[in-house]
């Protein structure tokens, strides 16, 4: 026997240890499949994703920061509606109401991994309709987090159908669903018992006359039985009932992924808002920046009092902490869409495309009641609550029948009176003797019907399953009527953010040119009684500031709230696939381009 020493190694650990290597390569390589890397092509199947939109200019890093680029995530088999259109400097494909189908789950980047593979071929620099975006000192825009990680809709939209939480929850749901369904449909097939009994007697027994008297004996069956118990209105109207409420539950699993389309777009707007609030925000930090040299320079020439670089410089301390406020912002509307989309929560989401840019998906100028009407053929909830409905018409007619219709019983009638085989092998005698064997068998059927508490029972079960109809009744109205309630409230939504959008581009391009003469203005003087007197004073420079300030906010807000309205509305539709606008996603127009 080998003995273990510090200078000689056991042969079994010698035997051992390759297989623990084997081991810990086959877990790591298990864990690098759940990276967003170029081996998770390997496991989902699917078409390829569009590619992403063209950067725009606020997708610069700081020095030293790091952008993981995803591989290209394979698409779903299986997805509602595709559709693209071209976009300022770039094309864009929104999936709208991407299916989970086949596609595997992809793991968030951690900081601390290697670099993802190079990003694909982009278009050339973005030249966004808002010339003003682009802005110098653009690496400013990114938080300062150890990492950033490009994300546009369409990825994200594939990523709603395949990660939220709630969409696996409610297909469980109807898998077990369906899994009843199936018991249901077999539930007049018998329960077959196969095994061995054995039954021995000592002592005093009495026979059938009544005469007592001792024996010894002893039994063995090698068989099996059958076991069947069911009534008939079971077998005809249970599987009906699990039929319709499998179905309500496969339309409660596509409401599902509905709704966290719903969310993940809200969640990713928000992103988008908070992004252009940052862009925003530092062209007013800018600004207000040069207007401190300015007012500086004019303090140090006597032309304005030094109370007013005072002023200033109190308006550039707010600017920096709107700004930081901004950042704050971004950073908690992408832990959210990361708690949506299950990535890594420190990661800073960047969107590829311009936070200007402007979703459409349904046509505004239709009638409300044309799109109620759509919506009620449509949205998967009402199919669901419907089905409930069917499900509990078919209760009533089984419980209407039950008293109507007989009970089936099959079993056994074996030799020993507490055993169960019916059919087999058996033998035995008397005190320790097992002889005779042979085959027997022996089956009972009966049928019978069954009136509970003299038939009382079954007239409450018929008024207990009325009761249910007329609950699963009303909450198909109630259903209803919220459907109709959402489609009026979203398009609403809809009609009135796009027009506050465009209210607010021309409060933006009135702010900016003021902004803009305001600074000129600075420049110049005029005498009035021999002094000369700036034509624009510092304070209204500032207020021009803080206007331009409050119509980024309002713009970015305005367009933000636009896209989620649309996504609303389209989901108030019940996504359907032939409502879509065939219009390419605007872009606004041209506003005036932001100095140097």
């Amino acid at each position: 026997m080998h003995k273990l020493g510090n200078t000689q190694t056991h042969p079994l650990l010698r035997m051992l240890l390759p297989i623990v290597a084997f081991v810990v390569a086959v877990l790591s390589g298990c864990h690098t499949t759940w990276s967003l890397s170029a081996d998770e092509t390997a496991i989902a199947k699917g078409v390829e994703l569009p590619p992403p939109l063209s950067v725009a200019a606020s997708m610069a890093v700081p020095p030293g920061h790091r952008i993981a680029y995803p591989a290209q995530r394979p698409s779903s088999p299986v997805g509602n509606v595709v559709r693209s259109g071209e976009t300022t400097g770039g094309t864009v494909a929104a999936v709208v109401g991407a299916d989970s189908g086949t596609a595997s789950q992809a793991a968030s980047p951690s900081p601390g991994r290697e670099e993802g593979p190079s990003p694909p071929d982009l278009p050339d620099a973005h030249k966004p309709g808002l010339s003003l975006l682009v802005l110098p000192d653009a690496h400013k825009l990114v938080p300062p987090q150890p990492q950033a990680f490009p994300i546009h809709l369409p990825m994200a939209l594939q990523l709603a159908g395949v990660r939220p939480l709630d969409i696996a929850l409610a297909t469980q749901r109807w898998q077990a669903a369906q899994a009843e369904w199936e018991r249901a449909r077999v539930l007049w097939l018998p329960t077959v018992f196969v095994g061995a009994e054995y039954f021995r007697h000592d002592g005093r027994i009495q026979d059938v006359a009544g005469h007592l008297f001792d024996t010894s004996k002893q039994s063995l069956m090698l068989g099996a039985a059958p076991g069947m118990v069911f009534a008939l209105s079971d077998a005809l109207y249970a599987p009906l009932a699990a039929r319709q409420v499998a179905a309500a539950l496969w339309q409660d699993m596509q409401t599902a992924r509905n709704n966290a389309v719903l969310a993940v777009t809200e969640a990713y707007f928000a992103v988008q808002q908070a992004r252009g609030e940052v862009l925003g925000l530092v062209d007013v930090l800018q600004r207000t920046e040069e207007l401190v040299d300015r007012v500086d320079k004019m303090a140090t020439a006597g032309l304005v009092p030094k109370l007013e670089r005072n002023r200033v410089q109190v308006e550039l301390s707010r600017r920096r902490q709107s700004l930081e406020t901004a950042y704050e912002r971004w950073q908690t509307a992408s832990a959210e869409l990361n708690r949506l989309l299950r990535l890594d929560p420190a990661t800073v989401l960047v969107p590829l495309e311009p936070p200007h840019w402007r979703v459409e998906l349904v046509e505004l100028d239709r009638d409300v009641q044309e799109l109620v009407a759509l919506a009620l053929q449509s949205r998967p909830e009402l199919a669901s609550q419907w089905a409930f409905v069917q499900a509990a018409l078919a209760r009533i007619r089984q419980e209407r029948w039950r008293p109507l219709l007989p009970s089936i019983l099959v079993r056994g009638s074996p030799a020993n009176p507490g055993g169960t085989l019916a059919a087999g092998y058996f033998g035995g005698g008397l005190n320790g003797q097992l002889a005779s064997f042979g085959w027997r068998n022996a089956i009972d059927v009966q049928l019978l019907w069954e009136f509970q508490n003299l038939g009382l029972g079954n007239h409450a079960l018929v008024r207990q399953r009325q009761a249910e109809h007329e609950q699963a009744v009303i909450r198909f109205t109630q259903q209803l009527d919220l459907v109709t309630a959402e489609v009026t409230q979203a398009h609403a939504q809809a009609q009135r953010a796009l027009r506050r959008s465009e209210l607010a581009e021309t409060e933006l391009k009135l702010a900016l040119a003021t902004v803009q003469t305001s600074l000129e203005g600075m420049q110049q003087t005029r005498l009035i009684g021999g002094v000369s007197v700036l034509v624009i004073r510092p304070q209204e420079v500032v207020a021009a500031l803080q206007q331009l300030e409050q119509a980024y906010r309002n713009y970015y807000g305005a367009v933000a709230d636009s896209n989620r309205a649309q996504f609303r509305l389209y989901r108030a539709l019940g996504q359907p696939a032939q409502l879509l606008t065939d219009r390419s996603p605007q872009a606004p127009g041209e506003l005036p381009p932001s100095p140097g």
